[in-house]
């Protein structure tokens, strides 16, 4: 009897795709142009977040947001409402994450020479967005209060390829059983080198800090240092 081939298609996927985003990273560093993932649970604040950045940022970087999402184009007329900055809406057909193929076809839909900060808002879920690779030039997710300090210890990926975690809603953090230095701490122990600030998208708390560290990466995405 002949011998049954097995052919691990998930690795083959996920070996492909890296390829893909690695190649698409280099393609965005020769352009100047920074991309940041942004991910998160749903409801987090990720679009309160942007929203709050963007009119921070609109007057000092020409800004192009793609909002991703299996269905619905709430996010992107948000944007657009709320900053005026240019705003797609990806729809990915049912699955629960972009990879560097879907993201790139985004790009091509934003005018990437009138843009110098690209963001991604990922699908809200901690699972798969954190397995593909997007191409982006840095990770960033978003920890909410009432999610639990203990989120780093149940998505141990996740917070593995965050480049930057911004802890939101430190506005209620009196009223939920939430430790700060708690969840700094296994933040660190999944990802020592991960950068922490905490803020709150409602009250404006800590979004300066946020800008200032965007502008920082686009300054040092043009000058090639990435």
């Amino acid at each position: 009897m002949d011998s049954v081939r097995i052919i691990e298609v998930k690795r083959s996927i996920f070996d492909d795709n890296d390829k893909d985003a690695e190649k698409l990273r280099t393609e965005l560093k020769n352009k100047g142009v920074f991309l940041l993932n942004l991910m998160s649970s749903p409801g987090s604040g990720k679009t309160t977040t942007l929203i709050k950045t963007i009119n921070l940022l609109k007057n000092e970087l020409r800004i192009g947001v793609m909002e991703a999402d299996i269905d619905s184009d709430v996010d992107a007329k948000k944007i657009v409402e709320a900053t005026g900055a240019q705003s797609i809406q990806l729809h990915t057909g049912g699955m629960c994450h972009l990879d560097a193929d879907m993201t790139r076809q985004g790009l091509k839909e934003l005018d990437l020479d009138g843009v110098d900060l690209a963001i991604l808002e990922n699908v809200g879920n901690l699972v798969c967005p954190a397995e593909f690779d997007t191409g982006a030039t840095k990770n960033c997710m978003i920890l909410s209060v009432p999610e639990g300090h203990d989120k780093p210890l149940k998505y141990p990926l996740m917070f593995s390829i965050c480049d930057l975690v911004l802890i939101n809603k430190i506005d209620v953090a009196p009223y939920f059983d939430f430790d700060l230095e708690k969840c700094k701490e296994y933040i660190h122990m999944r990802n020592p080198k991960a950068e922490i600030i905490p803020i709150s998208a409602k009250t404006g708390e800590g979004i300066e800090k946020f800008a200032e560290w965007l502008k920082m990466q686009v300054n040092i995405q043009k000058k090639g240092l990435n």
